[in-house]
């Protein structure tokens, strides 16, 4: 039963994606490009998924555990360290020079593969190189 809700968790998730149209770069760019033609867009399907996520969890953590888990499992790491702070800058960087984070990425595979295959490849191989360093 997990693992449905989970499959049916990303799928609601990856369409959202879809027809929010944040699987389409140009409307990332266009919104990160506050000195043209800015698209305010992506600030609308950012705030709805903050209004969404702050229900959810205020409801969730009401029933004092998860419904499919014996208990929660949230980050215990909470500073802010130089790790966390390169990560965010790699992240922000690849998405506005490509228009795409790893979300938006995996659900354009369903509609554009030949167009983000090098960017997910690229995402992945970055995952792998990031796990690497950190046994070093």
């Amino acid at each position: 039963m997990a693992l449905l809700l989970v499959f049916v968790a990303g799928l609601v998730f990856g369409s959202g994606l879809i027809i929010s149209g944040m699987t389409n770069p140009a409307i990332v760019l266009a919104f990160l490009d506050i000195t043209g033609a800015w698209n305010p867009a992506l600030l609308f399907v950012m705030g709805s998924a903050v209004l969404v996520t702050t229900v959810g969890y205020h409801l969730i953590f009401r029933l004092g555990q998860p419904l499919f888990a014996t208990r929660f499992s949230l980050p215990e790491k909470t500073d802010i360290d130089r790790r966390l702070v390169t990560g965010a800058l790699l992240f922000g960087v690849g998405w506005g020079l490509v228009g795409l984070c790893p979300g938006p990425a995996l659900a354009s595979l369903t509609a554009a593969p030949l167009k983000t295959g090098l960017f997910v490849l690229a995402m992945l191989a970055g995952a792998y190189a990031a796990k690497q360093l950190k046994k070093t």
